[in-house]
């Protein structure tokens, strides 16, 4: 794949720092709140769990099937505007869960607004993807990739063990589960109506950063930008990749807080909810912002190419931890930590080689519609082989599971032995 060179905005790597990590926190957090944290607000609010799984389970469905719309993103607007436009729109969604908890039908209601939330998050994650590649240059964005997925699973951490554990304060302070659960969505509206000012403020205006419909037949732009995508060269080999690279990991995923929370004769870990989120809100982040760094400034050195192998392993390997821990049960929590710690750094490290290859295939024209459709690919890759991972854990305990997990990340190791990558792509501008 051919490596053009663009234009970007002088000083533009300095002035990243001021909206790429904030622009992926706000990214990550809808996703989390949605695909997880809701789960645990309907159980505590007296939903039972085979409707609380089976209607978070299909609020996924705009993560999934963004690319439909993602050619419209590019064709109208820009880039920006679609940014702060959705969040606000996610802002005044979590406004409006919080206010539907009180009333007698809350459940619909507040699904109804949840999948205001998802619709409008997936909206702007397209948004933002394309809005990254256009306000960096190549170089500067192969030197942010590890930040941009540091901050992204930060959120992840904030909105799986900070919100929680913050739900579990205000349950204890107020003494009401639905009071808890109204101030947490309430705090969430507005973080999300201050990111929209403050992105407003902070988010640079790149020149190319503008609609690209075709005003006398908008809908053969649409079908252009598919058809190219589904053209490039190598696609069904790129496409395979982006399905199979995290076949082991999206599996493990969905039962790893089981895991932790399980008693010890369920071949689990036993531990406490606080013990938990200290694991993950401390250590955890912390393991997973070096090991971001650390990739992306890597990548950025030597080039993708080079740094592929070991990322990719770095990403796999770490799953023995699980085995481990699933074999031993160790009562040491230091050791648990340790072992956290390792699949996290192995994670934000290796995990930068996959966005940043994401970004290769989508190189062109069309950049931000065809990093959609990467993604859409890579969200089917996480919710398919997830939506029967715990089958497979409860027909085989925690320990055949995550050694299945082990088994599972082989496709993709198979996929990446037959990719071609540019050996300058990351590493510096073409000439």
């Amino acid at each position: 794949m051919t490596i053009k060179r663009e234009p970007a905005i002088a000083g533009a790597g300095r002035r990243a720092w001021s909206w790429v990590p904030s622009l992926n926190f706000s990214s990550g957090v809808p996703y989390f709140v949605v695909t997880w944290l809701s789960v645990l607000m309907y159980k505590s609010l007296g939903i039972s769990n085979t409707d609380a799984a089976l209607y978070t389970s299909l609020l996924y469905l705009p993560w999934v099937v963004k690319p439909l719309w993602s050619p419209l993103i590019e064709m109208l607007r820009t880039k920006r505007f679609w940014i702060l436009a959705a969040q606000i729109l996610i802002g005044s969604a979590f406004g409006m869960v919080a206010l539907a908890i009180p009333a007698p039908h809350f459940f619909r209601i507040s699904l109804a607004a949840m999948w205001l939330v998802a619709f409008s998050s997936a909206t702007h994650d397209i948004a933002a993807d394309g809005y990254y590649m256009l306000a960096l240059s190549q170089r500067e964005q192969a030197a942010f990739v590890g930040v941009r997925s540091t901050f992204y699973r930060i959120s992840g951490l904030a909105a799986q063990s900070g919100l929680l554990f913050l739900s579990a304060w205000l349950t204890d302070y107020t003494g009401s589960v639905g009071s808890a659960w109204r101030g947490v969505f309430l705090i969430l509206a507005g973080f999300f109506v201050c990111a929209a000012i403050y992105h407003h403020f902070l988010l640079p205006r790149p020149a190319s950063d503008h609609a690209t419909v075709n005003e006398r037949d908008p809908f053969k732009g649409y079908f252009a930008v598919l058809r190219e995508f589904f053209r490039k060269k190598d696609i069904g080999l790129a496409l395979a990749f982006i399905l199979l690279f995290r076949l082991g990991e999206s599996q493990a995923l969905k039962l790893v807080g089981p895991f932790l929370l399980d008693a010890r004769a369920k071949g689990g870990l036993g531990l406490a909810a606080r013990d938990i989120s200290w694991v993950y809100a401390g250590i955890g982040p912390l393991a997973l912002t070096l090991g971001g760094l650390l990739g992306g400034y890597l990548i950025s050195r030597f080039g993708l190419k080079r740094m592929l192998w070991i990322m990719v392993l770095s990403v796999h390997l770490p799953n023995l931890a699980f085995v481990y821990l699933s074999l031993a049960q160790p009562d040491s929590l230091l050791c648990i930590a340790a072992a956290l710690a390792i699949e996290q750094f192995g994670y934000g490290f290796g995990f930068t080689a996959f966005m940043l290859y994401m970004m290769m295939v989508a190189d062109g024209p069309q950049k931000t519609a065809h990093y959609s459709i990467c993604t859409g690919f890579m969200a089917a890759g996480m919710m398919i082989p997830g939506a029967f991972s715990g089958w497979i854990q409860d027909h085989v305990g925690y320990v055949k599971f995550f050694i299945w997990v082990c088994i599972a990340t082989l496709p993709g190791l198979i996929m990446t032995a037959r990719l071609r990558i540019d050996p300058q792509f990351g590493k510096k501008e073409a000439v």
